[in-house]
């Protein structure tokens, strides 16, 4: 990958904004690094800023709402039947709800959304897929009756599994006749989906510039009551320094991405500081397409090379706490266990020990703004002392996780988020592969890094999913948190802590767990 791109991009990014003086009173205006977004689309999109997008605009059948992320709540959905088999669940959607469009919300509505993703079968398809649903069978899967969705699905699931799928983000309901005037060929609309929206959500999508503006407008017709702000500004500022003078100048209400240094050094008097535990556990890998980065010593010699207390001690401080496992804590399941601290002696045995040729050269693709240059010079430091040397990979958001989906790096400095709330989310990204071949592209850490998972590995991860008894569940799962933690070519080493600068005029943001809990539509801003 070239450095010349990323760098014009930061020298245009470092230019002054123009000022915006006092910010509209109707109006939330953000500043925020939303260089990571690729895709818009319900159905293509990944990544957190897109996500946050997504969940703004757009409303499922069940979902999380700003009022109460903790429980699953009625959607687009009134009410639903599960059958005795648990194997149908039928919805009754609600009376009176549109599109931003005006086009009433119909059963049909629901079911083309659904497959469409199955169709289009893009990065996030698989989250619906787990159903067993397919191109072939999607149209017998999912039907429309008289104000009803039927949703059948194939597997032994307990039913709190099949609504925790139905309510992530690509089961998110777009109006079918609007997309399908955009459509171009085949694409069901995906390309105009990927400019424009198309939802009922509490916002319209009125403007996107990627990487450098989102325009959201207030939804007056919103089911849930209108939002208390009339319109949300997010303004790509990439550059937490400049983020910070922004908000201190009182040119944006909101600063997404600041360093714990310059939060400690905000006036408290004129500025309010939250703190949001987030879901998002960080990791380092390493690809096993490369040869020097297969031998099992070097993925054990890098647990003990990471510093992690002298990170969250110093500019990590506010921003993540230590933890070693995949499913984060706070929710349950998770084991929290911290065995491995920052070493090098032992590390360098563990080397020596395996016979592993020294030194060795590796990149690191890292995303190009703080925390993560911050941490990636931290392990370029400390992985050093045992002679791995790190040569460091500055990119975009969007560049660094292209290179991820194309397994083209070698070391990975990167982040994961459930894709729903349950532990199978993540299981099935840091402990399943069951095909590691090239053109088997899969939506999980393990395919990315080129780690073809022990059969089982893959096979306690399937039995986890279909278990029906509650505390056995939750022991295969700590029993495959424990396996990744001890022998994985991923080293999971913090959980993210979110701290959001705002005015003190500022109330009822909402930042849940994860990106798909980022709710703008009770903020309001007092007079």
């Amino acid at each position: 990958m070239s450095l010349i791109r990323p760098a014009l991009l930061a020298a245009v990014l470092a230019m002054p904004l123009p000022a915006l003086a006092d910010t509209p009173a109707d109006t939330l205006v953000v500043a925020q690094n939303i260089d990571d977004i690729v895709a818009i689309d319900p159905a293509q999109a990944y990544e957190f800023t897109s996500g946050e997008l997504v969940t703004n605009v757009y409303d499922r059948l069940v979902q999380y709402d700003a009022a109460d992320t903790t429980t699953l709540a009625p959607g687009l959905a009134s009410s639903w039947e599960i059958d005795a088999e648990a194997k149908t669940i039928t919805f009754t959607l609600r009376d009176g709800v549109t599109f931003h469009s005006g086009n009433p919300v119909r059963p049909e509505d629901v079911v083309f959304s659904l497959s469409r993703v199955v169709q289009l079968n893009l990065t996030p398809a698989f989250i619906l897929t787990q159903l067993g649903w397919t191109p072939e069978n999607v149209a017998e899967m999912i039907t429309a009756g008289d104000g009803t969705v039927t949703i059948r699905y194939a597997g032994d699931f307990s039913p709190a599994f099949v609504m925790n799928v139905l309510a992530a983000r690509p089961a998110s309901i777009v109006d079918e006749v609007t997309v399908m005037e955009h459509a171009e060929g085949d694409d069901l609309g995906n390309a105009w989906l990927n400019a424009n929206s198309a939802g009922t959500g509490p916002f319209s999508l009125r403007m996107f510039r990627p990487a450098e503006l989102i325009r959201l407008q207030a939804n007056d017709a919103y089911f849930n009551g209108a939002p208390a702000i009339d319109s949300v500004i997010i303004r790509h500022v990439s550059e937490s320094a400049t983020q910070q003078l922004l908000l201190e100048q009182g040119d944006v209400d909101m600063a997404r991405n600041l360093t714990p240094d310059q939060i400690a050094g905000l006036d408290t008097d004129a500025l309010t500081v939250e703190t949001f535990p987030q879901a998002a556990v960080h990791f380092l890998s390493f690809n096993q397409a490369d040869e020097q980065l297969t031998n099992p010593a070097v993925w054990q010699a890098a647990r003990y090379l990471v510093n992690y207390e002298g990170m969250v001690d110093s500019f990590l401080a506010g921003q993540m706490e230590v933890h070693q496992a995949f499913w984060p804590n706070g929710f349950p399941g998770a084991l929290n266990d911290t065995p491995y601290t920052y070493d090098p002696e032992r590390a360098e045995q563990i080397l020596s020990d395996a016979g592993v040729d020294l030194p060795i050269t590796v990149t690191l693709d890292v995303i190009n703004a703080a925390p993560f240059t911050d941490m990636a010079q931290s392990l370029q430091a400390s992985f050093a002392e045992a002679g791995i040397n790190f040569e460091i990979l500055p990119g975009s958001g969007s560049q660094v996780i292209t290179r991820y989906r194309e397994r083209s790096h070698q070391a990975m400095l990167l982040y994961w988020g459930p894709d729903f709330m349950d532990p199978h989310s993540n299981a099935k990204a840091f402990a399943y592969n069951s095909d590691n071949s090239q053109d088997a592209y899969a939506a999980t850490t393990t395919w990315r890094n080129s780690w073809a998972v022990p059969q089982e590995m893959n096979d306690l991860t399937t039995a986890a999913l279909t278990e029906a008894d509650p505390a056995a569940r939750q022991e295969m799962y700590l029993d495959l948190q424990r396996q990744v933690q001890e022998n994985s070519p991923i080293v999971i080493m913090f959980q993210a802590a979110y701290q959001v600068a705002m005015a003190h005029d500022v109330t009822g943001y909402v930042n849940g767990a994860t990106s798909d809990f980022v709710y703008y539509r009770l903020v309001e801003k007092a007079e």
